[in-house]
């Protein structure tokens, strides 16, 4: 799967918030938020900036394939 849709849903469950929730603190749509997480949708660069801005990481990270404990992807 797309390493930016892993990342996210990983970093987004590890600080334990819906999509709702993140896409609230982006003010962005929850539908949107789901989208990216499955790999269907491009994001911007300033969309990007803004989902990595509220998980507290940085844009790199969020692209960057990374191993992730199996409890941080449920």
């Amino acid at each position: 799967m797309d390493i930016l849709a892993d990342n996210l849903r990983a970093y987004r469950k590890s600080k334990h918030l819906s999509q709702e929730e993140l896409a609230d603190m982006c003010d962005l749509h929850r539908t949107y938020v789901g989208s990216v997480e499955r790999g269907e949708r491009n994001v911007t660069l300033s969309s990007l900036e803004t989902l990595a801005s509220a998980l507290g990481v940085s844009v790199p990270e969020l692209l960057t394939k990374r191993a992730f404990e199996d409890d941080d992807i449920r």
